[in-house]
């Protein structure tokens, strides 16, 4: 009779052993992923590292997940509740409810679908035949290109890119400051935004539905934002607050191109608190859940991905069909989006 009185004592450690060790798992996800959230919920003007990291925070999602299962296993109920909250504050990150959403034109009001196109097309080695199927397979008809340079705009006129978006206004550089806008409808200059290194040209699209006769007009911003590298970081936050300030004034903005910043880097939140009046800037991809779409890196490094290149508008134009499309020669893959720009 003593020997079961014995072993008692052994089942009991063993039943315990198993949740220590998934409690030790489970924190071995969860103090990082915590750690990375900190910065993400406070917005501060954090270090270059930080910033750098921040850019990845969608997919803090995959190891919050993993620390919950195995606080899950573990049974320690202090150690489920703290991964069950950092799983929340993941999720919330990942499908943002502060996200700005479009308002919309007044009821009644005619709307004009434009399809747009962006691509940072790294040098302008992106592949000509690969943008020419895109504009031509997506029926695009505004399509804004940076890192522009003039051995791109040879391939793309001997494409045939002219038949299909026949106005142009380019400044093609051999170095990454280039950009270009090709269109379908008429443009006008108006001008370059202010103290920021790399071309940013702004320009009046005169937009029209053929079906309707509607028309209104669209001030476009070739978007190229400085990186966050080295000592430029002080000059990317300066660009974003730059191209915030150009979408102030009233009017139907679009701001398009890679801004180096994510959803989740506070200067970009804090770009689209800077619209019109009370009204927020939208996000497309954001404003459509493609957070799991990266732009970038499309090669080279073997990085998660993250989402530098985005669709930026006033709060009045909607948006649908926003797509992310790989370039060869480009490592920013392609944003397409098709946008209802208000008449009048």
């Amino acid at each position: 009779m003593s020997n079961p009185a014995a072993v008692l004592p052994v089942a009991g450690k063993a039943q315990r052993r198993p949740s220590l060790a998934w409690t030790v798992f489970a924190l071995l996800f969860a103090v990082p992923t915590a750690g990375l959230s900190l910065f993400r919920a406070i917005p501060a003007e954090w270090p270059l590292p930080v910033v750098q990291l921040l850019a990845f925070t969608p997919w803090l999602v995959i190891p919050a997940a993993i620390a919950l299962l195995f606080a899950g296993v573990g049974r320690r109920i202090w150690v489920v509740i703290a991964t069950t909250v950092l799983l929340v504050a993941q999720l919330f990150w990942l499908f943002p409810l502060d996200a700005g959403k479009p308002v919309g034109p007044p009821a009644g009001t005619a709307t004009i679908p434009v399809k747009v196109m962006s691509l940072n097309t790294e040098y302008g080695e992106a592949d000509a035949s690969t943008i020419m199927e895109l504009v031509r397979g997506n029926g695009i008809q505004i399509l804004v290109l940076q890192e522009h340079t003039q051995g791109l705009e040879d391939s793309l006129h001997a494409a045939g890119l002219e038949e299909l978006l026949p106005n142009r206004v380019s400044e093609p550089r051999d170095d990454a400051g280039g950009g270009a806008v090709y269109s379908a409808f008429p443009l006008e200059p108006d001008g370059l935004l202010p103290d920021t290194p790399f071309h940013m040209a702004v320009t009046r699209v005169l937009v029209a539905d053929a079906q309707t006769g509607s028309r209104s007009a669209l001030e476009l911003t070739n978007v190229h934002a400085l990186p966050p590298v080295d000592e430029r970081i002080e000059q990317w936050r300066s660009d974003l607050v730059t191209i915030g300030r150009q979408a102030s004034s009233p009017g139907n903005h679009v701001l398009m191109g890679d801004f180096n910043s994510s959803y989740d880097h506070h200067e970009f939140r804090a770009l689209l608190e800077s619209g019109p009046g009370d009204g927020t800037l939208v996000d497309v991809g954001t404003a459509t859940s493609g957070r799991f779409s990266p732009t970038w890196p499309m090669e080279g490094m073997t990085l998660p991905g993250t989402i530098l290149d985005h669709v930026v508008t006033s709060p009045r134009i909607g948006s649908s069909g926003y797509m992310v499309r790989k370039v060869p020669g480009s490592d920013h893959a392609a944003v397409l989006a098709t946008l209802a720009v208000p008449a009048g």
